[in-house]
C-alpha cells in the first residue's frame, strides 16, 4: 500500500492481490471515494467484499457518512461482486454510510441495469455529482 499527496489530497493505492483488482481511495474529499481497477469475478468477489466492508469501516471512523464508489475503472462484475455489494449496503446501513455508484462504463451500466441494481443503489454519471447528492 503507497500513500501520496497530490494537490493536498491524499491517494492511497494498494493491489489487492497478484492479477486481482487495484484500488484508488481518496480520504480527502467530504465521502469517502472508493476506485477499483479491475475486473470482479469469481477469483476477485470476496476480496472486493472484503475490502468494501473496510472501507466502509474507514468511512464511519472518518466521520464520512458517504462512500462513491468510483467503478470508471471496473471492466466487469458478477453475481458475485453484485452479492459483495449487497452486503456493503446492509453493512453501511448498520453503520450510518450510504454508498453511491459513480462513474459506471458502459459494461458496467449495462450489468446494473439488468441486474436492477440500479434501482437499488443510486447511480450518478460523475463521482463529483454523487458527492453533491
Amino acid at each position: 500500500m503507497r500513500t501520496r499527496k497530490y494537490g493536498g489530497k491524499s491517494i492511497i493505492t494498494a493491489s489487492m492481490s497478484d492479477g486481482g483488482l487495484g484500488w484508488s481511495i481518496d480520504t480527502a474529499s467530504t465521502a469517502h471515494v472508493v476506485r477499483p481497477s479491475g475486473r470482479v469475478d469469481e477469483s476477485t468477489a470476496t476480496e472486493f467484499g472484503d475490502r468494501l466492508l473496510e472501507e466502509i469501516g474507514v468511512a464511519k471512523t472518518g466521520g464520512k457518512s458517504l462512500l462513491a464508489l468510483d467503478l470508471s475503472q471496473v471492466a466487469y462484475m458478477s453475481s458475485r461482486g453484485l452479492r459483495a455489494l449487497t452486503l456493503a449496503q446492509r453493512r453501511g446501513d448498520e453503520q450510518g454510510v450510504k454508498i453511491a455508484l459513480s462513474e459506471a462504463n458502459d459494461v458496467m451500466r449495462e450489468i446494473l441495469a439488468i441486474s436492477r441494481y440500479d434501482m437499488i443503489f443510486p447511480v450518478f454519471e460523475k463521482t463529483a455529482d454523487a458527492i453533491a447528492g
